[in-house]
């Protein structure tokens, strides 16, 4: 039994896993390798309280699997969400009208932080690929993506910044593009060696943030002027004021805390997207679960469970902007389904159409 954060119960009246099946196929015709694509994973939750009923359902995507899979995007016109799988350097994009998911490697690239598409384009992207931001050239369909050209590069000539990487990127309604790095290889709860950045149209490019230990989720409000970022090791979301007009972000402060009693229990932040009603959807790296938080008190609206522990990011698409798509990641040996990419209907929420970033 599941609980509310105000102590109401949650029945989760319906279960349906087929990873037992699966490893029972692998056994009896001695397959060595595992049935990745295979694995299938659904939940439908009922949620029941005094004064709030309702049921979601959370579903795979098909041939989803990514190790690191980060950066949703929905792209309105196409019909689509793009991701990525980070530390191979691929990109995904999933066929909302054929239930199909393409994937392509990026040309001598091993690291994808985030995947947006270009104003004016059909098969131009901005791709985070290392201190680099890249453009790249891809149909949706062919195994292959090209890089055009590189935008920009950060945190040059400095050894500090050498394991630097962008992660999560994403832009605001004017189409700016924000984004951030970390420290990729060693510690980067104890190196804060990231910093989150600004690109205009033209290629202005200016620090947003330094003292960032993992940069992360983003997103934005048109109708109350604020801007929301989560830096991972900070264990909390903080709101700006943020002025669209010139893009400025000032006075921040924590909205949503993930502290626990102790440090090795606190959850991780990590991904984050926005309804229409201004309520934000955070995902924990580490927590099973994306917290649905009215930043105006805190409160947790709703707690979204997924069958496997580390949720990466969301983003709201379909026809109608009302289905939240997931990325999980099955990093440091996490068992199947970890690593597929979902689908969660029924939320009874709608997203904010997403912006193609200006060059």
């Amino acid at each position: 039994m599941l609980r509310l954060p105000s102590g109401k119960p949650i029945l989760v009246l319906y279960f349906v896993c087929c990873l037992w099946f699966a490893r029972q196929i692998v056994a009896e015709n001695n397959v060595d390798e595992p049935l990745v694509e295979k694995v299938v994973v659904s939940l439908e939750v009922h949620v029941n309280s005094e004064n709030f009923s309702m049921s979601y359902k959370v579903e795979p995507l098909p041939e989803s699997h990514a190790e690191l899979g980060e950066g949703p995007h929905w792209d309105v016109e196409r019909q689509s969400l793009y991701y990525v799988d980070i530390h191979v350097g691929k990109i995904y994009r999933y066929d909302y009208n054929e239930d199909k998911v393409y994937k392509a490697q990026i040309e001598n690239e091993t690291l994808a932080g985030f995947i947006i598409p270009i104003e004016g384009t059909t098969n131009e992207f901005a791709v985070g690929a290392g201190r680099r931001v890249i453009v790249v050239t891809w149909d949706g369909v062919s195994p292959v993506a090209k890089v055009k050209k590189t935008l920009f590069e950060v945190q040059q000539g400095d050894q500090r910044f050498n394991d630097n990487r962008f992660n999560d990127g994403k832009c605001d309604p004017q189409g700016r593009l924000f984004a951030g790095t970390m420290k990729y290889v060693g510690d980067e709860f104890e190196h804060r060696y990231g910093e989150l950045y600004k690109y205009e149209k033209g290629g202005k490019v200016e620090v947003v943030k330094s003292d960032v230990g993992i940069s992360n989720g983003l997103a934005w409000n048109e109708k109350t002027k604020k801007f929301y970022y989560i830096d991972t090791t900070d264990y909390e979301v903080k709101e700006y004021d943020y002025d669209f007009a010139t893009g400025k972000a000032t006075n921040p402060k924590v909205v949503f805390n993930l502290r626990k009693n102790s440090p090795k229990d606190h959850l991780l932040p990590d991904g984050m997207t926005i309804d229409t009603d201004g309520n934000i959807y955070v995902a924990t790296f580490n927590g099973h679960t994306i917290f649905k938080v009215d930043p105006k008190t805190g409160n947790v609206l709703l707690e979204i469970k997924f069958p496997c522990k580390q949720i990466t990011s969301a983003a709201f698409g379909g026809p109608n902007l009302d289905i939240l798509y997931v990325t999980t990641s099955s990093r440091f040996g996490e068992p199947d389904p970890a690593g597929t990419t979902y689908k969660v209907t029924g939320l009874g929420a709608k997203g904010l159409p997403m912006t193609k970033m200006q060059v």
